[in-house]
């Protein structure tokens, strides 16, 4: 730390930048920054993450297995937003890319026309640290 900085109504330590102009560092809610690190986990996998994908995600998760018109409906998100978010986070995103392998799609054995997704040992590994972050489990 280099000092402190007037900041709104309080001051706020800082340290210098490469620039030499100064950067506020300290983090001021703990709670939101678990959030910034569970969203980081996301941006390992991929830079260009949406939220969207990240809410597609926790809903598996937290209904694993699920049919994919439960996530449009919990979600509000189209169906074509839901195809492309959980194509994005099973093993072939859009265009031939790799995907995040967080999730399996299967048809549903009991109407072929439906499909579930479920989590790999790969989202279930991701499940545990998001956890481990939030709650410290």
């Amino acid at each position: 730390m280099f000092g402190t900085v007037p900041c709104g109504d309080q001051t706020m330590p800082y340290t210098q930048s490469s620039s030499g102009v100064p950067l506020i560092r300290s983090r001021t809610d703990d709670h939101m920054w678990k959030l910034f690190r569970v969203e980081e986990l996301f941006r390992i996998k991929d830079t260009e993450v949406p939220a969207q994908l990240v809410a597609t995600f926790c809903y598996i998760a937290s209904h694993n297995p699920c049919h994919l018109q439960a996530i449009n409906d919990a979600t509000g998100l189209s169906t074509n937003s839901v195809s492309r978010n959980t194509d994005w986070l099973s093993d072939w995103h859009r265009l031939g890319k790799p995907g995040m392998g967080l999730i399996k799609k299967e048809v549903d054995p009991t109407n072929k026309r439906r499909k579930i997704v479920r989590l790999t040992p790969r989202g279930e590994g991701m499940v545990r640290q998001i956890k481990e972050i939030l709650y410290g489990d």
